[in-house]
């Protein structure tokens, strides 16, 4: 049952880039990553998708204060980097929609998946991986709370897990 799912996920995602590159620059990321229900990790999937229209950066599905305050986080690290956010509407989804996301170890998987969505980084880069990390406005990562549960999830999931301080030599996103 899980790979029908996530075989439809895929295709989904294909469907809505090649969709998007025929709709005049919309632009698609995905990444997974966990959320914390007690010490259970959940599987969540970051989805951004980038399209013409007012400049904004707007994050659905259930996300607390902590997550709210990420887009200013991801926005400072990608500008850290030499990226900085595009000048096109930005939509975070944090699915399922239904399932509180609560805490800042999403500033990872959201630059991440705005990365992949910006072409700055390829989408094979981090398919299979589960990401968690808080970002620091210089761009580096932080640690969160949770690794041990988070990387028995990512098990779970057959995915492996990004949970160090350091993605890139540096410990900073852009190397």
């Amino acid at each position: 049952m899980f790979l029908r799912v996530a075989t439809a996920r895929a295709n989904v995602a294909r469907a809505l880039l090649a969709a998007g590159s025929a709709a005049g620059g919309v632009m698609y990321g995905q990444i997974s990553t966990l959320a914390f229900v007690g010490i259970e990790a959940r599987p969540v999937e970051v989805q951004v998708r980038i399209t013409p229209g007012q400049t904004a950066l707007v994050i659905v599905g259930l996300p607390d204060k902590a997550v709210a305050e990420s887009r200013e986080r991801v926005r400072n690290a990608l500008h850290a980097v030499g990226l900085g956010m595009p000048y096109r509407h930005v939509t975070v989804n944090l699915a399922p929609a239904d399932l509180p996301k609560e805490g800042s170890q999403f500033d990872l998987p959201i630059v991440l998946a705005m990365m992949v969505a910006m072409e700055a980084i390829a989408p094979d880069a981090v398919a299979g991986y589960a990401a968690i990390g808080e970002l620091a406005l210089d761009g580096s990562i932080r640690t969160v709370p949770g690794a041990l549960p988070a990387a028995i999830g990512a098990n779970a999931m057959g995915q492996g897990a990004h949970l160090s301080r350091r993605l890139r030599a540096g410990g900073r996103l852009g190397g």
